[in-house]
C-alpha cells in the first residue's frame, strides 16, 4: 500500500473538508444556557478573589505581627 503525497492545495482543500464535517457534528448551547455559564464563572472568580484577598489580609497581619514584636 503506496501513499501518494498530496500537493499543497490538495491538503489544504482535504483539511477545510474536515474541519466543514467537524463542524457540523457541533452541538452549540443556547443563548441562555451560554449566558448561564457566564453568570457561574463570575461568581466563582468573585468568590475566589475574595477568598484570595482575605488569605492575604491574614498572611499580612500575621507576618507583620511577627516582624513587629
Amino acid at each position: 500500500m503506496e501513499k501518494t503525497k498530496l500537493s499543497f492545495f490538495q491538503r489544504i482543500t482535504k483539511y477545510v473538508k474536515e474541519v466543514k464535517s467537524e463542524m457540523k457534528k457541533v452541538v452549540w448551547p443556547t443563548f441562555k444556557k451560554v449566558r448561564q455559564n457566564t453568570l457561574v464563572v463570575m461568581l466563582y472568580v468573585l468568590i475566589i478573589g475574595i477568598v484570595i484577598w482575605i488569605l492575604d489580609a491574614l498572611f499580612t497581619w500575621g507576618m507583620s505581627f511577627i516582624i513587629n514584636r
